[in-house]
Formats: C-alpha cells, sequence, structure tokens
C-alpha cells in the first residue's frame, strides 16, 4: 500500500486500476465434500455446512420415505397410483402424463431417479403421504430422525421454493442412511439408463457407467442452487460419498465430483498424513442463507430451465489445470509419483465416453406386467407416443402453412380454402420426455430382477 500512495496523489484512477489487479479474483461459489460410507468419516470439506438449494437430490428424500413405507408395509412396489392434475401440472423435467394415468409405485421410482420427473416426485408424494403438504411432513420428519439438522422440505421434487433447504453435510447423511438402512431397495439409485415406449433416458448422473465404481445417487439443478450432485463409487470393497453443490455446469458438477473422489480412493492409508475432520455428523453447521446463484448460472444468454437436462461441451482440459489426472489440480501427484496409484483417465476421456453397454430397464403405465403382458404394455405406451407426436406435427404443419398463406388482399382466387387443417391433429401434450431412442424396432423390454417385499398392500 505504502508503494502505491504516490499514485493515489498523482492518479487515483490509475490507484484504483492497480488496487483491482492486486485484489484477489472471487472464485464461483461451491460446497463439497467426501466420506466414507462405512464410518461416515469426512475426508475432505469445503463449504459443507454452508446451506444450499437442494433442487432435484431433493428426490432422494422422496426416494427413501416411499422405499421405507415399503419396508413398513404400508404400500408394496406393485401398488398402482393414479396421475393428478396437481402431478401432471408440474414444470419439466417430467414424464408428462395425463390426469388419471396410473402408474406403479416401482415404475414412478425409476422414472423420478433416472429421468428425474417432478410429476412421478408428486406422484408418489400424493400415494404415500395423501398430499404435497403430507408428504413433506414425512420429509422433514425423516431428515429430523436422521440428523439432518440443516434440513427442510416443503416440496417433494425440489422445484424452486424459499424454505426448500439442505447442505453438503446432510445430504451425505442422507446418501449413508440410504445405503445402511435401505440395502435392498439401494438398486433404484443407479440404474444406468430406462426405456419408456420408443424412448431411451440415460441416467444424468454422469459418472454411472463411466467412472470406474460407481454405483449412485442423484443430480439436481435449479438456477439458485447451481447443478447439483450426490454420487458415490465402490472400489476394493470400500466405499466413498461424494456430495457437489454450486457447479457451473452439469459436465463441471461431475468433473468435482470424480476429483473428490479420486483424493478420497488415493488417501487410503494415509490418513495419518492430515489431520482428522472427524465424522460426517460431527461437522458444525453454519447459520446463514442458502447462496442464491441464479445471476452467476442463469443470467443473459446463459438463461436455462429448471432442469437436470445439461449439454455443455467437455473440454479437453475441464477442470485438469494442466494436470493430466482426474483431480486436476495436482493433489494426488505425490500419490502419482510413489505408485501408489496408476495414473487416472482426464475427465474428458471418460466424461465424453459412451457409458458402460447395459440394457435400459423398461417403464410403462398401468399395473406390473411380465411376459406378453408387458410386450402388449410397452407397444400401447409407443403407440400412444406416435400419436402425440403426429398429433404435434399437424398442428406445427397447419401453422406454418397458415404462416405462408397470402394475405386477403393480394390472394389470387382460388377454389380451395386457404388454409387445410388435420382433422387427425390431437390436443397438445403436456410434455415428452427429453431422450429418445432413434431405433425403428425396440429389441424385447427386459426388466431387471425388482426388490421383493414380504408384505401385502394396505387395506
Amino acid at each position: 500500500m505504502q508503494l502505491l500512495r504516490p499514485l493515489l496523489l498523482k492518479s487515483p484512477i490509475i490507484f484504483a486500476a492497480a488496487l483491482a489487479v492486486l485484489a484477489p479474483r472471487v472464485a464461483h461459489s461451491e460446497a463439497r465434500l467426501v466420506i466414507e460410507a462405512d464410518s461416515g468419516k469426512v475426508l475432505e470439506a469445503e463449504n459443507a455446512t454452508v446451506p444450499w438449494y437442494p433442487a432435484s437430490v431433493t428426490k432422494l428424500m422422496t426416494a427413501y420415505v416411499t422405499l421405507q413405507a415399503v419396508k413398513d408395509g404400508k404400500l408394496t412396489l406393485d401398488t398402482l397410483l393414479t396421475v393428478s392434475p396437481v402431478a401432471a401440472s408440474q414444470s419439466p423435467s417430467k414424464m408428462g402424463f395425463r390426469p388419471g394415468t396410473r402408474v406403479t409405485v416401482d415404475n414412478a421410482l425409476k422414472m423420478m431417479l433416472v429421468k428425474s420427473a417432478n410429476d412421478m416426485a408428486v406422484v408418489l408424494a400424493e400415494g404415500v403421504g395423501g398430499s404435497v403438504d403430507g408428504f413433506s411432513a414425512m420429509m422433514n420428519q425423516t431428515a429430523q430422525k436422521l440428523g439432518m439438522t440443516q434440513t427442510s422440505y416443503v416440496n417433494p421434487n425440489g422445484l424452486p421454493a424459499d424454505g426448500q433447504i439442505t447442505s453438503a453435510r446432510d445430504l451425505a447423511i442422507l446418501a449413508r442412511a440410504i445405503v445402511k438402512n435401505l440395502p435392498e431397495y439401494e438398486y433404484y439409485v443407479h440404474i444406468p439408463s430406462i426405456r419408456f415406449g420408443k424412448r431411451i433416458t440415460q441416467n444424468f448422473n454422469r459418472l454411472i457407467g463411466r467412472y470406474p465404481g460407481a454405483d449412485g445417487f442423484k443430480t439436481g439443478f435449479i438456477c439458485a442452487s447451481g447443478y447439483n450432485l450426490v454420487a458415490s463409487a465402490t472400489r476394493n470393497g470400500r466405499r466413498l460419498i461424494a456430495v457437489v453443490l454450486g457447479a457451473s455446469s452439469g459436465t463441471m458438477r461431475s468433473v468435482r465430483a470424480a476429483q473428490l473422489l479420486d483424493r478420497g480412493f488415493a488417501s487410503n492409508g494415509l490418513t495419518w498424513l492430515r489431520p482428522s475432520l472427524g465424522t460426517v455428523d460431527q461437522l458444525a453447521p453454519i447459520d446463514a442463507s442458502p447462496p442464491n446463484l441464479r445471476d452467476e448460472v442463469c443470467s443473459g444468454k446463459r438463461h436455462k430451465p429448471a432442469s437436470d437436462e445439461d449439454d455443455a461441451p467437455i473440454a479437453s482440459n475441464a477442470g485438469a489445470g494442466g494436470s493430466g489426472s482426474a483431480s486436476g489440480d495436482g493433489s494426488n501427484a505425490m500419490f502419482l509419483a510413489s505408485g501408489l496409484q496408476a495414473p487416472l483417465p482426464k475427465p474428458s476421456e471418460w466424461l465424453a465416453a459412451s457409458p458402460a453397454a447395459s440394457e435400459p430397464i423398461v417403464v410403462y403405465t398401468g399395473p406390473t406386467r411380465s411376459g406378453a403382458a408387458l410386450v402388449a404394455a410397452v407397444a400401447a405406451d409407443s403407440a400412444n407416443q406416435e400419436i402425440r407426436k403426429h398429433g404435434k406435427r399437424s398442428r406445427v404443419a397447419s401453422r406454418k402453412q397458415d404462416a405462408a398463406e397470402p394475405k386477403a388482399a393480394d390472394a389470387k382466387p382460388s377454389g380451395k380454402p386457404a388454409a387445410v387443417r388435420h382433422a387427425s391433429a390431437k390436443p397438445d401434450a403436456a410434455a415428452k420426455p427429453a431422450a429418445s431412442d432413434a431405433s425403428a424396432k425396440p429389441a424385447k423390454p427386459k426388466t431387471a430382477a425388482k426388490p421383493k417385499t414380504a408384505t401385502k398392500p394396505a387395506g
């Protein structure tokens, strides 16, 4: 500052410019945490107890409460639930079913956790809790029971709401509870993809099927929260849980989670080199308001809908900082040099690659089916998709034709009407799934073995 004093006396403008150069730049705000699933031991934490908007990672609690109800015998995975007008009115991402459509608990869970379907979250909430408010109360009771002291819920899907708050700490506690308390249902949080009719939707958690050992959990995004991810991976019998909140894109949340997991696995056996951070439940909560990242994430040309779907390009050095490892910042160079860990692929390599080959899990409307009945149900859903698609095309063609017709004053006499409407046009569908399958003849649908319950439907 003493060196800058002559600049202040000579030129206040130059002085201000010099301060701007010397001032540290404010980095994009993020919260990060990685823990051991078995012990709850914290391996790395940054802003882990800062309150945050959860977005669609809220659906992990929706799944937990629903599956706990199944385990307690209050309903079964085969219980049929009905899409209400409230559920059908939810914003995307969603399945877009019309009110009155029926789905099983099993199929609703798969659609909610893989496609992040907001309408299916409400279907489950109303089916288990009677209403969104009733189910939200159940979610909050469960959060308190698990020790999620920074969490509150007002809806089951994470769509924007001021009272919908959590933290990286609390999400790690919830993910650990799913692993420990509901192991028989954990299958739902690592399904690679689903097929509905002719459309295939890949899990938005891009670590699944790409990152070595990845086996869960869920993504989330709204403008206020940024891109969120709760992820887990297992290597040599050791499972880690990573939480990333507030990343700048879907790609970066995957890179950040991979960095955390890489460093966590690399530190095995060498934790004596760093001070103990205790267990996840011992992290001290911070009393503050959650940051609102809307201006950073969605302002101007970067405006985005509240959806997990993100097609951000994968830079060749995404998050790498010049390093060839997935951790990117060179923090695991010591382990690489010592031969304790094999070199890891760059995030640009495994993120850009197609996920490991797997048969999409078939989801469908109506009661639980198998064999020929399942094939018929899938065919019916596919036919409905075609009807809605053709109806939409007819309306688009009609609008284009209307726009192309000359104005009445300039039109030449003709014996035909100025525009011909397609009689086959159907009412507009609420929404259609984001991903589609280009194959004309889908393979015979297969379903993975569904967790069994020893209970019968209530009533």
